[in-house]
């Protein structure tokens, strides 16, 4: 790779990987990029270059936001012509709902934007962050004649490439805190790279990217379990001003028998709401015309979400109900791939 030609745009949004701790207190508080370098020497023995921009103050993964998701975009959007590839370092917490909202807010990528972060902060001395980091960026600048290798939203960690929206947190404590759901990772990072092309997104051919970053947050999960009662129902589903709800059911997305369970839903989606059913489980698919159980949803007019993470269901309703897109455009819309977040 040519250094002149080649570089990426590393964003520090904040999150474990970039956080010392407090001598006083011993908590972890967030510190600057210039320190990151300190403890990462071998940042300055990449063949590319690398800018930055660092989020000031920066974020909590548990404060993420909708508003952040668009900063990021727009940011992205803005220095697009100007980098092979972007790295986003961001807090594991909400990494995944962030990997999916950027996937359909960057439409038809051209370039990779990669997400990666750290269970134990980068001055630790066995922190899987230092790895992390390197190979993120050079996934990120990685090209094939002058090309990009990878071209989507994607979560890095632990050696793993993953398909940002296909991605959900699954541990809180190893280092193998990711897991690609119902989808091929994307590369495997050993001795060398090895990327799984027939796997990746490839952009619409004389496309560039565009950005949309609108979004409404007025939404909401009900996720059923047994024994659920009729006021928890009314009060999510009656909520004030909503617009859009991620019904979390079991299995291949069944719901159980409840009287109160159909009557509620089936006033919401007359009055417009729009509900996608996601399966509880990790792996699988929603399949409501397999059992009764599920029919009975689809008779209350609730969307098949298919294969779609909680994550990605959530960010793409959202940015859905942003646009000016009609009920029945939008419940169509939910059951369409924009960016590989379904099957």
């Amino acid at each position: 790779m040519d250094r002149k030609e080649t570089s990426v745009l590393l964003i520090y949004t904040g999150g474990t990987i970039g956080m010392i701790e407090n001598s006083k207190t011993g908590a972890l508080e967030s510190f600057n990029y210039e320190s990151m370098v300190h403890h990462v020497p071998e940042l300055g023995k990449l063949n590319f270059n690398i800018d930055t921009v660092q989020f000031e103050p920066p974020i909590d993964s548990s404060d993420m936001h909708p508003a952040i998701w668009c900063r990021l975009a727009s940011i992205i959007a803005e220095k697009y012509d100007d980098y092979t590839g972007f790295v986003v370092l961001h807090g594991t917490d909400t990494m995944a709902y962030t990997a999916s909202a950027l996937s359909f807010m960057l439409r038809n990528l051209t370039k990779p934007v990669i997400l990666t972060g750290a269970q134990l902060p980068i001055k630790e001395i066995r922190t899987d962050g230092k790895e992390n980091l390197l190979t993120s960026l050079e996934i990120a600048a990685a090209q094939i004649d002058g090309k990009p290798i990878v071209r989507e939203v994607c979560v890095f960690f632990e050696n793993h490439l993953m398909r940002g929206n296909r991605t959900t947190k699954i541990n809180a404590e190893n280092f193998n805190a990711f897991h690609s759901c119902n989808y091929p990772n994307l590369a495997e990072a050993g001795i060398h790279i090895k990327y799984e092309n027939a796997y990746m997104l490839s952009p619409e051919e004389g496309k560039g990217m565009t950005l949309q970053n609108k979004y409404d947050s007025n939404v909401a999960i009900l996720s059923l379990f047994p024994g659920i009662q009729e006021a928890i129902v009314k009060a999510v589903l009656e909520t004030p001003g909503l617009k859009g709800v991620i019904l979390k059911t079991f299995g291949s997305g069944n719901a159980p028998h409840l009287d109160f369970l159909m009557k509620y839903l089936k006033a919401a989606t007359d009055r417009g709401i729009i509900i996608v059913n996601v399966t509880q489980c990790l792996e699988g698919m929603v399949e409501m015309d397999r059992y009764e159980s599920g029919r009975q949803l689809l008779e209350a007019g609730v969307v098949c979400g298919k294969d779609m993470t909680i994550e990605a269901a959530l960010t793409k309703l959202m940015i859905l109900l942003g646009l000016n897109y009609t009920t029945e455009e939008i419940r169509e819309q939910m059951t369409v791939s924009f960016a590989g977040e379904l099957s």
